[in-house]
C-alpha cells in the first residue's frame, strides 16, 4: 500500500472524506447493536488503540497485541485473542475488508454460522475460494478452485461452531503453525462445523491490498452511498417500529420519504391526527432522512417515475390485503428501470395496537370528531356519506374500503336518518321516535366508531326546542344536523305531492336556522337547510330564492332534494345556486337520481353524497328471505351460504 499506510495501519486508510476503513466497519458494528469488539493489534498498536477510542462509538473495546506480528499470521493473533473469543457468537472479519451495510445486515441477522460468498463474480488467482459441498462450506482457501465461489472473510459464527475452529486454531499454533491462514484449521474440523455460504452475488465485499483496489473500492462506495431509497409514510404517531425500519432504509443509500397527503390518509385509514405539513416536518426533522416529499395518492407510481430510487422499503406486511394490488404495481414500476424493492418482517408489538388504540379513542372523542366534516369538505372538496342506524352498521360505513384504479375508497362520514332510525325500531317515519331515543342510537354508533355522523333533524320542530337539539348535538361530537323547511305532521319527501305536506315560510325557516346557529358553541358544527320547493313542485325559483334566503340566516349548507329520476332539475339548481354562492357547501341524497356519479356531482359543485337508507333497504330483503327459507326448509342449512360466518362479524366488532 505504500505511502498511504506509512503511518498507521491499513485499516486506518481513508475510502471516504469522512471514513476509514476501520471506522466504518465499527460504525456498521455499533449501529448493529453489538457492543463488545475484541482487536488484534501489531504495526503502529498505540496508534490504533487511540484511533479507536477517539471515534468515541458505543463499544467496549479489548485490544490484543500479536507481539510477532512480522512473523506470523492472523492465526496466531486470533490464538493471542483465544480467551476472549471462546464461548460466545462472534463476527469475525479482517480488518481491511469493505463491504456495504446490507453486506453486515445479512451476516449479523443470519440464523445460522456462514461465511460470504459470491455466485456471481469470477473466481479470484489469489483471494479465497470456499468449496461448497451438500450447501455447506468444507474448505476455504486461495489454492482452491473446483465446486468453489469467490469468498471474503467475513463470518458470523454460532458458538458451537467457532469454539470447534478454536480449538483447531488452538492446536495449529501450539504445535508451531503460525504462519499459516487460520482458515488452514478450519479445513481439518469442516465437517464438525456448520457453516453456510451467504451469497451475496454482485455486493460491494472486497478487501484492499492494493492502491489499486483502494481506488476501485472507493469508487464503487460512492456509487453505492448515491444511491437513493424511497419509502412512504401515513402515520401520524412514530413508534420505535417505524424508527427501526428507517434506520435499515437509511443503510441502503439516501433516504426519500413519501409522506401521505390527508386526503390519500383519509380515503384508507381514519382522518389524519396531525395535518400533512406537520407530519412532514416530523418526517423531515429525523436524523438521516435526505429528503422529503408529498405522495398525493396510495399508488406509489407518481413519485416512482419522477424519483426513480435504485430500493424502495415497505414492511412485508403488505403482501396481502388491499394493498397487495399496489405492492404488485410497485414491483412493475420498479421492473420498469431496473430498480429494487426490499422488504422487512412487519414489526408486530402490543404496545404498537396500544397506540393505534388511542389514536382511534381520540379520534372519537367529540371535540375531534365534530369539525372533521368541515375539514373533508376543504381538503376533497367531496365526500360521501352512507346511512347507519346501529353500532353494527355504523361499523360497516367505518371499515368498508374497496381498492379499486390504485385508489382506496370508503365513505367519509355516516348518516343517522330519521327513516332508518325509526324503521329499525319498527315504528312510522313521523317523529314518532323521540330525540331522547334518537340521541341513545347516536351514542351507539359513536362508541364504535370514528368517522364524522351526519343528523337527520327532520324539521327541527319549533325553534325553541331546535335551539336545545343543536346544543345537544354538538356537546355529543355530531358534525351537522339537517332539517328541512316543513311543518306539522312529518310525511316522507319521496311521497312528495301524494300526501298533504306542508312547507314552511321563509320567515319562519330563517328564524328557527337563526336561533340554532346563535345556540352554537363552536364553528365546527354545522347547521344544514334542506330545501323541498321541488319536492312539492314549487319551482326553481322558489327554490333558489329560499337558499339565498337561508344561507343569509346563517345555514352553513343547503341541501336540494328531488324525487325525480332524471337528476337535470337538480343540475339545475346547482349550477344557478354556484353561479350567485361559490362557497357554500351542497348536500345531495341521490337515491331517486341514483344513476348520477359522485365525479359528476364534483364537476358540478356538489360537496356532500348522502346514500341516505341503501343499508336498510338491502338488509330487511336478505333477513327475510332467510327466514323464507329456515320456514321453507325447516332447518337452516340451505340459509347459509347467504350467511356471513358469525367469525368475521365478531371480528368487525372492535374489542374495546
Amino acid at each position: 500500500m505504500g505511502v498511504l499506510t506509512s503511518e498507521h495501519p491499513k485499516c486506518m486508510t481513508d475510502i471516504s472524506s469522512k471514513e476509514t476503513i476501520l471506522s466504518r466497519q465499527l460504525k456498521l458494528i455499533a449501529e448493529a447493536g453489538i457492543e463488545e469488539v475484541v482487536m488484534t493489534t501489531g504495526y503502529f498498536d498505540d496508534v490504533l488503540v487511540n484511533y479507536c477510542n477517539s471515534l468515541e462509538l458505543p463499544l467496549k473495546f479489548t485490544f490484543v497485541n500479536n507481539p510477532v506480528y512480522d512473523k506470523t499470521n492472523y492465526i496466531y493473533s486470533i490464538w493471542c485473542a483465544r480467551e476472549a473469543l471462546r464461548g460466545e457468537d462472534i463476527i469475525l472479519m479482517h480488518g481491511d475488508l469493505v463491504f456495504q451495510n446490507s453486506v453486515f445486515d445479512e451476516v449479523v441477522l443470519s440464523t445460522s454460522s456462514c461465511m460470504t460468498v459470491s455466485s456471481t463474480l469470477p473466481l479470484p488467482a489469489k483471494d479465497f475460494k470456499a468449496v461448497i459441498c451438500d450447501g455447506r462450506i468444507d474448505k476455504v482457501g486461495i489454492e482452491f478452485f473446483d465446486n468453489a465461489l469467490a469468498a471474503q472473510p467475513l463470518y458470523k459464527l454460532l458458538a458451537k461452531d467457532w469454539d470447534v475452529w478454536l480449538d483447531a486454531i488452538d492446536r495449529y499454533c501450539r504445535e508451531g503453525n503460525t504462519s499459516c491462514y487460520a482458515e488452514n484449521a478450519f479445513n481439518e474440523v469442516s465437517s464438525r462445523c456448520k457453516v453456510l455460504p451467504l451469497d451475496i452475488k454482485d455486493a460491494l465485499c472486497a478487501e484492499i491490498d492494493t492502491p489499486e483496489d483502494h481506488a476501485q473500492v472507493k469508487a464503487r462506495l460512492r456509487e453505492i452511498e448515491s444511491r437513493t431509497v424511497y419509502m412512504c409514510f401515513s402515520t401520524d404517531i412514530l413508534h420505535s417500529g417505524h424508527i427501526a425500519i428507517i434506520r435499515k432504509a437509511q443503510r441502503l443509500g439516501r433516504l426519500i420519504i413519501g409522506v401521505l397527503s390527508d386526503e390519500a390518509v383519509a380515503s384508507y385509514r381514519h382522518y389524519p391526527l396531525i395535518p400533512f405539513e406537520e407530519r412532514k416536518s416530523l418526517i423531515g426533522s429525523l436524523a438521516g432522512v435526505w429528503k422529503v416529499v408529498g405522495q398525493n395518492t396510495l399508488s406509489y407510481k407518481e413519485n416512482l417515475l419522477v424519483l426513480r430510487p435504485d430500493y424502495v422499503v415497505h414492511g412485508d406486511d403488505w403482501r396481502e390485503g388491499f394493498q397487495k394490488s399496489i405492492r404488485e404495481e410497485v414491483v412493475s414500476v420498479l421492473d420498469g428501470y431496473g430498480g429494487q424493492l426490499v422488504e422487512f418482517p412487519y414489526s408486530s408489538n402490543p404496545k404498537y395496537d396500544e397506540l393505534e388504540k388511542m389514536s382511534r379513542a381520540k379520534l372519537a372523542m367529540p371535540d375531534f370528531r365534530r369539525g372533521r366534516l368541515r375539514k373533508l369538505i376543504g381538503m376533497k372538496g367531496l365526500v360521501t356519506a352512507i346511512e347507519a342506524h346501529s353500532g353494527i352498521t355504523g361499523l360497516i360505513a367505518e371499515k368498508t374500503t374497496v381498492l379499486k384504479d390504485g385508489k382506496t375508497w370508503q365513505f367519509d362520514a355516516m348518516w343517522l336518518s330519521s327513516l332508518c332510525d325509526s324503521t329499525a325500531k319498527g315504528k312510522p317515519d313521523i317523529e314518532l321516535v323521540d330525540m331522547t331515543s334518537r340521541f341513545r342510537t347516536i351514542d351507539d354508533i359513536m362508541e364504535v366508531t370514528t368517522k364524522p355522523l351526519i343528523f337527520d333533524g327532520d324539521t327541527g320542530g319549533l325553534a325553541e326546542h331546535f335551539v336545545y337539539t343543536v346544543r345537544s348535538l354538538e356537546r355529543m361530537g355530531v358534525s351537522m344536523v339537517i332539517i328541512e323547511d316543513k311543518v306539522g305532521l312529518k310525511k316522507n319527501s319521496l311521497f312528495g305531492t301524494e300526501v298533504c305536506q306542508t312547507q314552511d315560510s321563509i320567515e319562519n325557516f330563517c328564524a328557527k336556522i337563526a336561533a340554532g346557529k346563535k345556540a352554537k358553541k363552536t364553528s365546527d358544527f354545522m347547521i344544514c337547510a334542506r330545501i323541498e320547493s321541488l319536492i312539492l313542485e314549487q319551482g326553481m325559483e322558489d327554490a333558489l330564492k329560499r337558499a339565498a334566503a337561508y344561507t343569509a340566516a346563517g345555514a352553513d349548507a343547503i341541501m336540494i332534494h328531488s324525487r325525480r329520476k332524471d337528476p337535470s332539475e337538480v343540475f339545475e339548481f346547482v349550477q344557478k345556486f354556484r353561479q350567485a354562492d361559490p362557497s357554500t357547501p351542497l348536500v345531495v341524497v341521490p337515491t331517486s337520481f341514483n344513476a348520477v356519479t359522485e365525479e359528476e356531482f364534483r364537476a358540478i359543485g356538489v360537496n356532500i353524497v348522502i346514500y341516505a337508507n341503501q343499508l336498510t333497504r338491502s338488509g330487511f330483503p336478505a333477513m327475510q328471505e332467510t327466514a323464507r327459507t329456515i320456514l321453507k326448509n325447516h332447518r337452516a342449512l340451505e340459509a347459509d351460504a347467504a350467511c356471513m360466518p358469525i367469525k368475521e362479524i365478531i371480528n368487525l366488532i372492535p374489542e374495546e
